[in-house]
């Protein structure tokens, strides 16, 4: 194939994958809001326990679908891998993600959520494969002061329902950025496909297990019918086709490039919180917020990690 046609399809590739990218923040942006009328009419474990009673079955039919009944064989290493994916990198993950936004407000989960980047930095130089520059550690700086600016108002008022849901998500913003780091590399060897459907199967029954005691508790017979459509959009649409993607757009624009995508869910979210259930924000919130992602910003943006050179201490 001539080269230029090879560099058009490249492009092309990159542009879809930017694409999905973009789609997949905005479906992120929009489930906040969501989440918290679910979370108010079943609880956050009455929704981790039917994620984790559909997402398991989507991700065995997924692997059916494509490898019949002979999937891929794994190595021990890989397997083990997959078990602290599944087990820290997905399953507590959205179980802290989900107790913070139902402890929080919509708007303040997406900025919070979104400090990840800045996560997988540290995460990055923790493991020692890049050092950080000083504007890298000046951004962490400023994104840290802007997240304890962003939680003044609910310290400073004793609200501490709200402010340990701050906390939790700022958390479970961490552990999503472990699982971008740790699954980038058995992507690569595996594909996102099968990566993404064995950690949510390995995370399936110690959520369940879990979660199954308030879960009995819920008046499921109760519920709406547009709840049970949004409890679906939510589980099936943002949570596993959305995962599937982001690891697509990790693995297609790679993780430094497709992690800034994150900052546009903040104004998304905080849009769609005001339009549907009138969330307020104050001055100094929206101030809060601008800091907090303007250093989530500068530790991705300003003069690059480089890599640790062999030998070098970290």
């Amino acid at each position: 194939m001539p080269k230029q046609e090879q560099a058009a399809q490249a492009d092309q590739g990159q542009g879809l994958a930017l694409a999905l990218g973009l789609g997949t923040i905005l479906v992120w942006g929009l489930n906040f809001p969501l989440q918290k009328t679910l979370f108010q009419a079943m609880g956050p474990e009455g929704f981790l326990f039917l994620r984790y009673l559909l997402m398991p079955l989507c991700a065995a039919g997924l692997l059916c679908w494509r490898y019949g009944r002979h999937w891929p064989r794994l190595s021990r290493a890989d397997w083990g891998a997959l078990l602290r994916l599944g087990l820290i990198g997905q399953g507590l993950h959205l179980a802290l993600a989900s107790y913070g936004v139902h402890w929080s407000t919509a708007f303040s989960s997406s900025v919070l959520l979104a400090c990840g980047p800045v996560f997988t930095l540290l995460i990055l130089r923790a493991s020692g494969i890049e050092i950080l520059s000083r504007a890298q550690v000046a951004g962490v700086a400023v994104a840290a002061t802007g997240a304890l600016l962003f939680m003044s108002d609910k310290l400073l008022a004793a609200q501490w329902t709200a402010s340990g849901g701050d906390l939790v998500l700022l958390a479970a913003a961490a552990l999503f950025s472990y699982y971008t780091v740790a699954s980038k590399p058995l992507i690569e060897r595996h594909g996102g496909v099968l990566v993404m459907c064995l950690a949510t199967l390995i995370a399936s029954l110690p959520v369940l297990a879990l979660s199954a005691p308030a879960a009995a508790r819920v008046d499921w017979a109760g519920l709406s019918p547009w709840l049970w459509l949004g409890a679906a959009w939510a589980i099936l649409a943002s949570g596993f086709a959305g995962w599937l993607a982001w690891g697509y757009v990790n693995e297609r624009r790679g993780v430094a490039r497709t992690a800034p995508l994150i900052y546009l869910m903040p104004p998304i979210a905080g849009l769609s919180a005001w339009l549907s259930t009138g969330e307020s924000f104050s001055a100094v919130k929206l101030l809060a917020a601008a800091i907090t992602l303007g250093g989530v910003a500068m530790a991705q943006f300003a003069n690059r990690a480089r890599p640790i050179p062999s030998g070098e201490p970290e």
